[in-house]
């Protein structure tokens, strides 16, 4: 997640919770680096995430019946048709939930659709999240993303009713009435997949949720677990490493207090000349490294935020141990920081300053500060990062001065569910798979025991952020072959009973 991914706004909530920084000046403080756009997944075999690109006509708004209710906008979705089968056998749709950014970029990162499409004989689409990529209403992002009256359209609520509408829109142009429907996401696409398959189960037969950390809502999860297992993966490589980083955030706010202590940290840190910075943001920047590098802790190279080795955490404590840096605390966090952000080797310096967004995610902070309340801002006096508790006034007080709005933080719970998720839902939904890896920050928010004989949690214990939705390689372990075996064997199951199902009824 995008990231996956569901972060775009800690850096800035950082800032606030540890730092106070003025709102003002937050804003936009995105480090270049995670937000890139992808360079060609050399990993990618090529032509295997070939699709065709696509416009749906959308309604503004599904639940009014105002005027402007009516208004329309262009959807995008990509489409792959490859392997599929053909309406006349019925053949299954497999639809990816888009996440909170360019579809794109989800596409050419969720290679297991592509790679089980050939086994189910599956048409695959993905869908853009409104607001995001080239699917914004009102045709001008400027119009769009003026303030809360046209922002106010931006909801999980609205987005899945665009996905149920686009399917059933779909099947009707593709004449498959009768094509069985599975949904795939991760992350927030992970968390709209499951969701949509409790509020659509008419439109779709069964949905992988992974790393969809449903339950990371306040009152259900504890706001400290998310950067606890980020504390856990990190010392659990290496004791050394974990005490460097935990002592490291004293050291550069005292330094920066020093005559010449700024220039000390840029120089150490090899920050361009031409950045500008504080203290503060220049551990915003370490921690949003630190943090993505836990999400995305995978055990094959990868490219999905930016270019990285296998293993990143383990390589990133292996700078900071590295023997011949002596007790440089600075040089070794930079030895580090090379890992997240220049592992290709190709920058000379590090530039603060960007505020670039390839990956369309900024509107996610609209949604942060709506509805996708999630607490995980606590940290122990045991954390990496600095001690904090959580408090919500905080998060409030700085949404109110972006948007002028009310946060509200029940209403995903109140519109979704999660309090006593197993007795409900043992009664009441089927068919969805949570896969949560363990060393996932986030995965202290999934399902991660069973709920009933068809709705199903996949834990593993080394798994990172929707690992299980990447592209296959010959370094993976075979835990994660393993998690993928399980994964069709379930979803077969699911698409055995209903071409039954079909036959008898």
């Amino acid at each position: 997640m995008a990231l996956c991914s569901l972060l775009p706004y800690i850096v800035s909530l950082y800032l606030l919770f540890f730092f106070h920084v003025s709102t003002s000046k937050i804003i936009s403080r995105f480090p270049a680096s995670i937000i890139r756009r992808p360079e060609q997944l050399s990993i990618v075999p090529n032509g295997v995430t070939s699709y065709k690109t696509k416009y749906s006509t959308q309604t503004l708004d599904h639940f009014n019946f105002n005027p402007q209710s009516y208004e329309t906008f262009q959807q995008r979705y990509l489409i792959n048709a490859k392997y599929w089968g053909g309406p006349g056998r019925n053949a299954p749709i497999f639809v990816y939930t888009g996440n909170e950014g360019d579809i794109e970029w989800f596409a050419q990162n969720t290679g297991f659709m592509y790679e089980v499409a050939p086994k189910f004989k599956a048409l695959l689409v993905f869908i853009e999240h409104r607001f995001y990529g080239k699917s914004v209403p009102y045709g001008d992002k400027k119009i769009a993303y003026k303030n809360a009256s046209t922002q106010g359209y931006l909801s999980s609520t609205q987005a899945l009713a665009d996905y149920a509408t686009l399917i059933l829109d779909l099947k009707r142009n593709l004449s498959a009435f009768d094509s069985p429907v599975v949904v795939f996401g991760g992350s927030y696409g992970g968390m709209l997949a499951a969701w949509f398959r409790l509020k659509y189960p008419h439109v779709a037969i069964g949905a992988l949720a992974s790393s969809s950390p449903i339950l990371n809502f306040e009152g259900l999860t504890s706001p400290y677990s998310f950067n606890n297992i980020v504390t856990k993966d990190f010392e659990g490589e290496s004791e050394n490493c974990y005490k460097v980083i935990k002592e490291s955030w004293t050291q550069i706010q005292e330094t920066a207090l020093q005559p010449g202590g700024l220039q000390k940290l840029r120089s150490s840190f090899g920050l361009c000349k031409s950045t500008s910075f504080s203290a503060d943001v220049l551990a915003a920047w370490l921690h949003s490294a630190f943090i993505y590098t836990a999400m995305t802790d995978y055990p094959a190279p990868s490219n999905f935020i930016n270019p990285l080795p296998a293993y990143p955490v383990r390589q990133m404590c292996k700078a900071i141990d590295d023997p011949k840096l002596g007790s440089d605390t600075f040089a070794k966090l930079h030895g580090a920081m090379n890992i997240y952000y220049n592992y290709s080797g190709n920058k000379k310096c590090f530039d603060l300053d960007s505020h670039s967004d390839k990956h369309g995610l900024d509107e996610w902070t609209w949604q942060a500060c709506t509805e996708m309340v999630l607490p995980t801002d606590g940290n122990s006096k045991e954390s990496i990062f600095p001690a904090s508790t959580y408090n919500y006034s905080i998060r409030d007080a700085y949404c109110k001065s972006l948007f002028d709005i009310d946060p509200r933080p029940h209403w995903i719970t109140t519109e979704f569910g999660g309090s006593d998720i197993r007795r409900v839902l043992r009664r009441y939904g089927s068919n969805i798979i949570f896969f949560n890896g363990m060393r996932d920050p986030w995965s202290g928010g999934g399902v991660l025991k069973n709920i009933s004989d068809t709705i199903i949690a996949i834990v593993a214990k080394h798994g990172a952020h929707h690992v299980d939705l990447r592209f296959s390689t010959k370094e993976d372990p075979e835990w994660l072959r393993e998690v993928r075996r399980s994964e069709v064997q379930i979803i077969n199951g699911w698409l055995d009973q209903y071409y039954l199902d079909l036959a008898e009824f």
